[in-house]
């Protein structure tokens, strides 16, 4: 067994033992709603998983220095545009807006953001599941991102799938679904979407649940490595 597989099998093992374990969790809590404990568990697990398969793709597959990575959430500020000032109406609301423009910020952050050499080269967004709602949130976020960092690449990781298509059916090609593609086709990015568990994500049907369990499987995991050094070889040295 090569370093690749043996970390992977970590990643199985450690996906196993934190979703069969979060239902309990949830339950024995005093603090917390049961479903923002589940929300939270699945969300931090994917976090975890995707750090560990760039970590695994730059290192173990590109043989890069994990030194020259670094994956964080630092906060990007987006700034007013020009023709917005220029739209405005209300003259009054015009000059407030030009005299405090350099405090009008909105700072925001994607799940688990890639830096090589300092510089971000792969925002990646972390669901335990998206439909097409959050897909449109998430498209406006990664045209933001284009705009201020220069990143083109945006991903979603995600361990279900509720776009609807063939997203969970995790063929060697997927062709996606209709509403996710009239939804790409307004945001000029490109948007890589990596599913992790067979089967539609079902309500009614919670993988946290032993009789719901899904099993997190090799060969999603190598595919997912292998998406990400694609995009990271340019990056590379030696």
């Amino acid at each position: 067994m090569n370093s690749v597989e043996e970390k992977l099998n970590t990643l199985i093992a450690a996906y196993n033992k934190s979703v069969k374990g979060i239902d309990n969790a949830a339950t024995m809590s005093k603090d917390r709603a049961y479903g923002g404990i589940i929300r939270a568990g699945k969300g931090k697990l994917v976090e975890s998983l995707a750090s560990r398969l760039v970590q695994i793709a730059w290192v173990d597959v590109l043989h890069q220095s994990p030194s020259r990575m670094e994956i964080n959430k630092k906060k990007i500020p987006i700034y007013i545009k020009d023709d917005y000032i220029a739209r405005i109406s209300d003259p009054k609301v015009k000059d407030y807006v030009i005299s405090h423009r350099d405090k009008l910020v909105y700072k925001f952050s994607t799940d688990a953001q890639v830096f090589i050499d300092q510089r971000l080269v792969l925002p990646i967004e972390c669901k335990a599941y998206t439909e097409n709602a959050m897909l449109k949130r998430i498209l406006f976020d990664a045209a933001l991102m284009k705009e201020a960092m220069g990143v083109n690449t945006y991903y979603i990781v995600q361990l279900e799938s509720q776009l609807g298509g063939d997203y969970s059916e995790l063929n060697d090609v997927t062709y996606g679904s209709p509403t996710t593609h009239v939804l790409l086709s307004h945001v000029d990015v490109e948007l890589k979407i990596i599913t992790l568990l067979k089967g539609e994500r079902m309500v009614d049907r919670p993988i946290h649940k032993p009789e719901f369990f899904k099993e997190l499987k090799m060969s999603e995991l190598e595919k997912a490595v292998e998406l990400f050094a694609n995009d990271l070889k340019k990056y590379a040295r030696g």
